[in-house]
């Protein structure tokens, strides 16, 4: 159709079926589709039951997805978050050992990930010199190294009572409950960084925080809440952990934070910040889940797994920028 203008004016809107399908999105959704039909094919016992009861061990990590996309969407990044799990989770077992009812243990797991969460925020907004990386990093230290005194020589702790545990990692039909819980808190979060004038403000802070604050955007008073955000987030992950754990050592929620952030950058977050939608580290979190599901059924090592995420990300870093290269490169 013509416009008054003369140009022609497609009848198909600009966020048509052609443009999701060509979109990162829309290629994770086939990598996904691709990582599980190697699984059949590899693994005689990959199939959706089996996929679905080793799912609860990695579903908790997915919860930290929505804290950190908000994070690298601002431009910062939280390094922190494996050690907070560790601490919340530590915290959770002395509390429950104590003979508090479980939803109050769930209340202060979810609080101490909170006071981590401001405590980074607190820092990164006050001291606005210091590249978070740094920042987390001392934390992280920090938030381990409380987790590591409080369990004392034995390195470990176990919950005494399992009962309110066990309720987390409970099924409706063939689903752990954890991953309706992941499915809406994905709808609720993209929702919000997509659709909202706070989420417009995020990516507005992200892109350019000098023109953000010129435009009225309290761009600390928005960095704060996301890692106050992130510090709940770590807290919900660790209370779930525990739900297929029942304990606690110090090396709870080691390698996390790489883990994290490779799902959301190969999903399509950058981590200079302004760019990338949750949606693609939501769908790339379950790729790496069902990457390790596959390979743990075959036995591969471990080191393997980190390997392949760690090429998934130069990949995701790689594709866009040639990408974008050729687009650039002048018409002959």
């Amino acid at each position: 159709m013509a416009g008054k203008s003369g140009r022609e004016i497609s009848a198909i809107p600009e966020g048509g079926l052609k443009k999701k399908l060509l979109s990162w999105e829309g290629a994770l959704i086939l990598i996904l589709i691709a990582v599980n039909v190697f699984g059949v094919i590899v693994s005689p016992v990959y199939n959706a039951t089996n996929v679905l009861r080793e799912m609860p061990k990695y579903l908790a990590e997915a919860f930290m997805v929505f804290g950190m996309g908000y994070i690298l969407v601002l431009g910062d990044i939280d390094i922190s978050v494996g050690s907070i799990v560790c601490l919340c989770s530590t915290v959770a077992c002395f509390a429950g050992n104590a003979g508090l009812p479980f939803p109050l243990v769930v209340i202060l797991c979810i609080a101490t990930g909170l006071a981590c969460g401001l405590i980074n925020g607190f820092i990164a907004t006050k001291f606005t010199e210091l590249p978070t990386m740094i920042i987390t990093l001392a934390t992280q230290i920090i938030f381990r190294g409380i987790a590591e005194v409080s369990l004392g020589s034995g390195g470990s702790i176990s919950m005494q009572d399992t009962a309110g545990l066990k309720v987390l990692a409970t099924k409706i039909g063939p689903f752990p409950l954890s991953f309706f819980l992941v499915i809406i808190g994905a709808v609720i979060f993209i929702t919000i960084l997509n659709k909202t004038t706070f989420g417009r403000k995020m990516y507005a802070c992200g892109s350019n925080q000098t023109a953000a604050k010129y435009a009225g955007i309290e761009v600390q008073k928005m960095r704060l809440t996301a890692f106050a955000f992130m510090g709940i987030q770590a807290g919900i992950c660790a209370i779930f952990l525990l739900s297929t754990l029942f304990g606690a050592n110090t090396t709870t929620g080691n390698g996390f934070e790489m883990e994290v952030i490779a799902m959301c950058v190969f999903g399509g977050i950058a981590t200079t910040g302004g760019k990338g939608n949750l949606l693609g580290g939501f769908i790339a979190a379950f790729i790496i889940f069902c990457i390790r599901i596959v390979l743990g059924q075959k036995n591969v090592n471990t080191q393997l797994v980190l390997v392949i995420i760690g090429l998934m990300l130069i990949v995701s870093v790689v594709v866009p920028a040639i990408s974008q290269a050729f687009r650039k490169k002048p018409k002959v």
